[in-house]
């Protein structure tokens, strides 16, 4: 058997519509898992979800959206992903906000309070909602997509990197917390990535120059190069990982 084998596995993966999120379900698809597409749009998730199934077989992948502004919608997630397949092995709560771009002094409460709500405070809401069934299980993986904007100060996307540091943390309490029932905890925290999320920061020619002249690979990511972390800590691979943040960015943050 493959350390990286899936097979038997459920994993429900939020804001994967679209980027990082669908890279990490398309994969872990691959490699045998049953996965829920879920973002805010049923249709965006719809296509996904009959994509993964054209190619790996009808009952691969479920659709379900939810807002992650929405505790509500966030309970039903669980629930419904729960009826469908019996039960959840693997969460990546890979959703989130950033609605705004600029110094900390110009951010305004309602901007702030959104990436915080939905960055830091939905996580913990989802993962709240899902763990009681693996502590009976005695088995689950709980991945938290950060960012290196977690480990780095910003003049442009502040707000947005407290809320990803403050991520790795909840990824290291969590871990301690849940470990004794062998639950795993951990934050990827991906570099520039060529996704509709980013593309204020690399759709410009002299923004992506700028952000990449410093790295050793000198290049911006792509999504499918976040997803075989995800695989790793969701499978047999990653069992003796947990409360880590795994970057991968190019070298950015070492140079």
């Amino acid at each position: 058997m493959s350390l990286f084998d899936l097979s038997g596995k459920v994993a429900v993966i939020t804001g994967s519509s679209r980027g990082i999120g669908k890279a990490i379900a398309e994969r872990m698809a691959e490699h045998g898992a049953k996965v829920v597409i879920s973002s805010r749009k049923q249709d965006a998730c719809d296509a996904v979800a009959k994509s993964i199934n054209d190619a790996r077989g009808a009952g691969t992948a479920l659709a379900l959206a939810a807002n992650i502004s929405s505790k509500d919608d966030l309970k039903r997630l669980a629930q419904e992903a729960t009826e469908k397949f019996g039960k959840i092995d693997t969460l990546v709560c890979n959703a989130a906000s950033n609605p705004y771009y600029g110094p900390q002094a110009g951010i305004n409460d309602d901007q702030f309070r959104k990436i915080l709500d939905n960055n830091i405070v939905a996580n913990h809401w989802l993962i709240s909602e899902v763990v009681p069934q693996m502590i009976k299980r005695k088995d689950g993986s709980i991945t938290i997509v950060s960012s290196i904007g977690g480990l780095k100060g910003s003049t442009v996307i502040g707000a947005y990197c407290i809320s990803k540091a403050a991520d790795m943390q909840l990824a290291r309490n969590l871990a301690c917390e849940y470990g004794e029932h062998n639950i795993r905890v951990n934050c990827i925290a991906p570099g520039l990535i060529k996704t509709d999320f980013a593309r204020a920061l690399w759709e410009n020619p002299e923004t992506l120059k700028a952000s990449t002249a410093r790295s050793p690979l000198q290049r911006i990511g792509e999504p499918d190069e976040i997803a075989g972390a995800a695989i790793f800590l969701a499978s047999k691979a990653g069992t003796f990982t947990t409360g880590q943040t795994i970057v991968i960015d190019g070298g950015a943050t070492i140079s």
